[in-house]
């Protein structure tokens, strides 16, 4: 069973060959070459291509592909391999970008399928961004992407045995909703100090993030991960692709950003807080 359903009439959708057609037969929404279907409906939108642009996309793009957040994605790749069940059922990944994570998780999902398995475990991502999923439905050809609100989550109830939610918006009652009885969340936000020399070198008065308790309603800690290290930028193209993926890019007056432009290398503390939590 596959774990969308019909934006329209919530009832489940069934892959066809180029499309996806709700049970009732009366909804049908078509696949994008690269294989995502777009479950974001025209009256959902704020914008008329909400989400990630294509600068920020092709910035994440690049500065996740030069292997500077690896540690980040060998760490939750760990994670998903311990708390993933044999032959559980979905992982959803929420807010999953390009899929540069996404693909981590495919690899503990495949880790934990085996001969004996009737059903894999499945993975399935959604991101409010067309353009970030076109490069994810590419990367990851063997998991399941729409385009969708993490505030609205076109998933059945209880259907999912992890959820996964990397820096995206937070909506704890959908989470709470597609994630079954027992299931996981996987959890990352960045750490107090996470990128100050970025933000000292462009700001006059840079502050550190804000660092919320890690007690959720509903859920119990299962694991904390803080993963703390430098990184050395050693050209203006890495430098502008690191801020360029950050809020701060929009953010940011030109005169602050001219002082990010002098800049030939960067050396910059990344600290993540990588969480586990079981529901219930």
């Amino acid at each position: 069973m596959g774990c969308f359903l019909c934006p329209v009439c919530g009832k489940e959708l069934l892959q066809e060959e180029k499309a996806w057609r709700c049970a009732g037969g009366r909804h049908s929404f078509d696949k994008a070459k690269s294989g995502y279907v777009n479950l974001l409906l025209a009256n959902a939108k704020h914008s008329a291509d909400p989400g990630d642009n294509k600068l920020m996309v092709n910035a994440r793009r690049s500065f996740l592909e030069a292997g500077y957040y690896g540690p980040l994605q060998e760490e939750l790749r760990r994670m998903a391999e311990e708390y993933l069940a044999p032959a559980a059922g979905w992982v959803l990944d929420i807010g999953c970008g390009e899929g540069y994570y996404t693909q981590a998780l495919c690899e503990a999902a495949a880790s934990k399928t085996n001969a004996s398995c009737e059903t894999p475990v499945q993975v399935a991502g959604v991101d409010i961004s067309r353009l970030a999923l076109d490069k994810a439905a590419k990367r990851c050809k063997q998991a399941f992407f729409a385009v969708a609100s993490a505030y609205h989550l076109p998933v059945r109830s209880g259907c999912c045995d992890m959820a996964v939610n990397l820096f995206a918006p937070w909506c704890g009652e959908e989470i709470a909703r597609v994630l079954c009885p027992g299931g996981v969340l996987l959890l990352a936000v960045p750490g107090r100090d996470h990128l100050w020399e970025l933000k000292a070198a462009v700001y006059e008065r840079p502050y550190p993030n804000e660092v919320k308790e890690f007690t959720l309603q509903g859920f119990t800690l299962l694991e904390h991960q803080r993963l703390h290290y430098r990184i050395a930028l050693n050209s203006r193209e890495d430098i502008e692709h690191l801020f360029q993926m950050t809020p701060y890019y929009y953010k940011t007056s030109q005169q602050d950003y001219a002082r990010l432009q002098t800049l030939e290398n960067l050396k910059t503390q990344v600290e993540f807080h990588l969480l586990a939590y079981r529901k219930g």
